[in-house]
C-alpha cells in the first residue's frame, strides 16, 4: 500500500480503536506525513515495509539540521511514527519496525507553574462584579480552580451536566471520555448565582441552549477568551507570572496533593490515564516534601 493510504487507515484506527480527539489525531497524521513527504521529496521508493532504522535516523537528522526542531518536537514526532508502526505491526501490514530501537531524545524536566491560594484569591478579587462578564468570570475561575478541569471541558460544560445536589459535575475529557468531578461549595454558589441572575437574561444561539458559560451574544466562550480573561486579571494585580487556564488545573492538583489527598483520587478527578502523569504534583513543593519526611521518618524525628 502507498503511504497516503496507510496514513489514512492509521487515522481511522486512532479514531475508532483508540478514541483519540480530533486534535490529537491531526497531530499524529501531520508528524507521520512529514516522514512520507521527506521520502517523496527525495524521490525515494522506500515504503513502510522497506524503510530501515538508518533511513529514519537520516530523516530526523535532516529535520534537526534544516529546521532546528526542538527536542520536545523531535520526541513527539518519533512517538507518532512509533505509534504508526505499532499499528502496522498489529494489523499485519508489515513485520518491519524501523523505529523500534530508536530512543527518543531526553526532555528536560519541567514542572508546571502553580499559584498559591493568596494569588488565586487576588485574581478573583480583581474581578469587576458590577458587570455580567465579571460575575460570569468569577464563576469560571471558581470552577477551574475548584474542579481542576481542562479549559476545553469548561467551555463545553452543559447545564444537564450539573449535579449540584450530589456535589458533582460531569465533564467530557480527552478521547470523549466521561468522568464525574466533585465540585465544592464556593464554585457551586458562584455558578448558581450566575445561572439564576445573569445567564437567564441571555438568549442562547441555536445549538448553544445547553451550554453553561455564554458570551454577550449567547454563544459559548472560546478557549482563547478564557486565556484572555486570565491574562487581563494577571496584569491587573501585577502577578509577575506567566499563567493560563491550565495553571488553575495545576494549582488544584498541587494543593490537593499537598493537603494529603490520595494520588489515585487526584488522578481520577483530573482524568489522567496514567498515574505517572499525576505523580509530577508530588515534586512541586520541595518544602512540603521536606516537612513530610521530617514529621514522619523515624530516623529524622528529633
Amino acid at each position: 500500500m502507498e503511504w497516503n493510504a496507510l496514513i489514512k487507515d492509521f487515522g481511522m484506527y486512532l479514531k475508532l480503536e483508540r478514541s483519540m480527539s480530533e486534535n490529537t489525531i491531526e497531530g499524529y497524521i501531520r508528524d507521520v506525513s512529514k516522514l512520507s513527504n521527506y521520502l517523496l521529496m527525495n524521490e525515494s521508493e522506500l515504503n513502510a515495509t522497506t524503510l530501515t532504522q538508518s533511513d529514519v535516523l537520516t530523516f530526523l537528522a535532516y529535520l534537526n539540521k534544516e529546521f532546528h526542531v526542538a527536542t520536545s518536537s523531535q520526541a513527539r514526532l518519533l512517538s507518532a511514527i512509533k505509534s504508526f508502526y505499532n499499528y502496522l505491526n498489529e494489523t499485519d501490514v508489515t513485520e518491519n519496525n524501523p523505529v523500534e530501537l530508536i530512543e527518543a531524545p531526553k526532555l528536560p524536566s519541567k514542572l508546571p507553574d502553580t499559584l498559591d491560594v493568596e494569588e488565586i484569591d487576588a485574581l478573583i478579587g480583581a474581578i469587576d462584579l458590577t458587570t455580567y462578564e465579571g460575575r460570569r468570570n468569577k464563576a469560571i475561575l471558581e470552577v477551574l480552580y475548584g474542579c481542576g478541569i481542562r479549559v476545553s471541558e469548561l467551555v463545553n460544560l452543559t447545564l444537564d451536566a450539573l449535579f449540584f445536589e450530589e456535589g458533582f459535575i460531569r465533564v467530557i475529557g480527552k478521547g470523549d471520555k466521561e468522568r464525574f468531578v466533585p465540585i465544592g461549595y464556593e464554585a457551586m454558589k458562584q455558578v448558581t448565582l450566575y445561572l439564576e441572575n445573569d445567564r437567564i437574561t441571555k438568549s442562547p444561539k441555536r445549538g448553544e441552549e445547553n451550554i453553561v458559560f455564554l458570551n454577550r451574544r449567547g454563544a459559548r466562550l472560546t478557549r482563547v477568551m478564557i486565556f484572555t480573561i486570565i491574562k487581563r486579571l494577571s496584569l491587573a494585580i501585577d502577578l509577575g507570572k506567566n499563567i493560563s487556564p491550565h495553571t488553575f488545573r495545576h494549582s488544584f492538583a498541587s494543593h490537593m496533593v499537598e493537603g494529603g489527598a490520595d494520588l489515585r483520587a487526584v488522578q481520577e478527578m483530573l482524568g489522567h490515564e496514567s498515574i505517572t502523569t499525576t505523580e509530577v504534583y508530588t515534586h512541586l513543593n520541595k518544602d512540603y516534601l521536606q516537612q513530610i519526611i521530617t514529621d514522619f521518618h523515624p530516623r529524622i524525628q528529633t
